[in-house]
C-alpha cells in the first residue's frame, strides 16, 4: 500500500522530532566551553581561570577555552557572557566588581544576574612599601598617616576598585592617606617602586616577585588573620583597633559563574565537574602558592552562596555611597545597609 503526501510529512516529522529530542537529552556538554575573563591577560583573574581551566576539562571532557575581554571595571567581559546564549557553554570567571557595579553607574548587572557555580578564591590585600623605604614597619606607616592626614600617598586603581575599598575601611578608624588613581595594579605598584607613592594596597599574588627580589618590603596583611606563607607579618587586625570585623571580610572574592537561566542539567553537570576540580592537587598547590583564601570550601550550598554575595554587595556598596564615591545609592536597587558581624 502506498504512503500517502500526508503521511509522508508526518513521518518526516515524527523522525526530526525524534532526532531533536535525542539531541536534546544528551548529556552535558556535548562541545568545547568558553571561560570569559573580564580583565586583562596576566592578572589574578586571568591566572586563576587559566589554572581552573586546565582541572576542569579533566572532568568535563571538552576543551574549555580561556577569553580575555577586559575593559569598563570588568563590565564589557561580563555583558559579553549575559547576552551569550544561556546553553552552559559560556562561563564568567566573575571578581569583586560585579557587586559595585550598580552604584557606581557602570552597567546595570550584578550577582544576581548569575547563578554561582562556586565562589572561588579570595586574593588577600596587603600593603607594601618599597624595599628601601624609611618605613620599617606598620606600626610607623600608621603613625605617620595619623601624623599627617592626606600628606602620606597611596597609589591605587581608582574609585570603586579594592584598594579603593580598603581605604574607605581605613578611614573609618582615622587613617586618611592622599589616593593618587594609577590605571592599574601594574601601574599601582610601579608608583610605590618608582618613589611617587609611599606605599600600595595590593593584592598578594601581584607582589610575590617583588618580595623575593627585595624590591618591596610587606608591612601588613589588610585582614583578621597572617598568612602562613609571612607568619611574621601582622594582619591589621592585630595593630588597628577594633578593626577585626571589617579585616576579616573578603574583598577581592572570585567567582566561577553562569548565566542564571542556563538549564538544571547543565548546572549541576557543572558543579559535579568543579567540586571536582577543586580538589586537585595542581589546583590546591596553586592557591598554597598565591596564598588565596580557598572560598570554596566556606560557601558550599547555594544558599551559603547567596548570602555571601548579598552581604559583600551590601557591605561595600554602602561603603562607597557613605564615602560620596558612589553615584547611586544602594537603596534604589533594594540593597539593604549590612554592618560587619551582623
Amino acid at each position: 500500500m502506498k504512503t500517502s503526501l500526508r503521511g509522508k510529512i508526518a513521518l518526516i516529522l515524527l523522525l526530526v522530532m525524534t532526532l531533536f529530542a535525542v539531541t536534546a537529552s544528551a548529556a552535558y556538554p556535548q562541545k568545547p566551553i568558553t571561560l570569559i575573563v573580564p580583565y586583562g591577560a596576566g592578572g589574578t583573574a586571568d591566572l586563576t581561570a587559566r589554572q581552573l581551566a586546565i582541572q576542569l576539562k579533566k572532568h568535563l571532557g571538552m576543551p574549555i577555552t580561556v577569553i580575555n575581554q577586559g575593559g569598563a571595571s570588568g563590565s564589557i567581559g561580563t555583558r559579553s557572557a549575559l547576552n551569550a546564549p544561556a546553553d552552559g557553554y559560556t562561563l564568567l570567571l566573575s571578581a569583586d566588581s560585579l557587586g559595585t557595579q550598580r552604584v557606581m553607574g557602570i552597567s546595570e548587572m550584578s550577582y544576581a544576574d548569575f547563578r554561582a557555580i562556586t565562589p572561588l578564591v579570595n586574593d588577600p590585600k596587603v600593603i607594601v612599601v618599597a624595599g628601601d623605604s624609611a618605613y620599617q614597619s606598620i606600626e610607623q606607616l600608621l603613625e605617620d598617616i595619623k601624623a599627617r592626614p592626606l600628606k602620606v600617598k597611596m597609589s591605587y586603581t581608582g574609585p570603586g576598585g579594592s584598594g579603593h575599598v580598603q581605604s574607605l575601611i581605613y578611614n573609618r578608624f582615622g587613617l586618611k592617606m592622599a589616593l593618587i588613581a594609577y590605571p592599574g595594579g601594574a601601574d599601582a605598584l610601579l608608583a610605590v617602586l618608582g618613589k611617587q607613592v609611599d606605599f600600595t594596597n595590593a593584592n598578594f599574588s601581584t607582589i610575590r616577585s617583588y618580595l623575593d627580589s627585595g624590591d618591596l618590603r610587606l608591612l601588613a596583611i589588610s585582614a583578621a588573620e597572617r598568612l602562613d606563607a609571612f607568619p611574621e607579618v601582622p594582619a591589621l587586625a592585630e595593630v588597628i583597633e577594633n578593626s577585626t570585623a571589617l579585616m576579616g571580610f573578603p574583598y577581592t572574592p572570585l567567582s566561577l559563574v553562569v548565566n542564571k537561566a542556563v538549564p538544571e542539567e547543565a548546572f549541576l553537570a557543572l558543579r559535579e565537574a568543579i567540586q571536582k576540580a577543586l580538589l586537585e592537587p595542581e589546583w590546591l598547590a596553586y592557591c598554597q602558592d598565591n596564598a588565596l583564601d580557598q572560598l570554596f570550601l566556606q560557601y558550599q550550598t547555594e544558599e551559603e552562596m547567596q548570602r555571601f554575595y548579598a552581604d559583600w554587595e551590601s557591605l561595600v556598596s554602602w561603603l562607597l555611597y557613605d564615602a560620596g564615591a558612589a553615584p547611586h545609592s544602594p537603596a534604589a536597587f533594594d540593597i539593604p545597609r549590612l554592618e560587619p558581624g551582623e
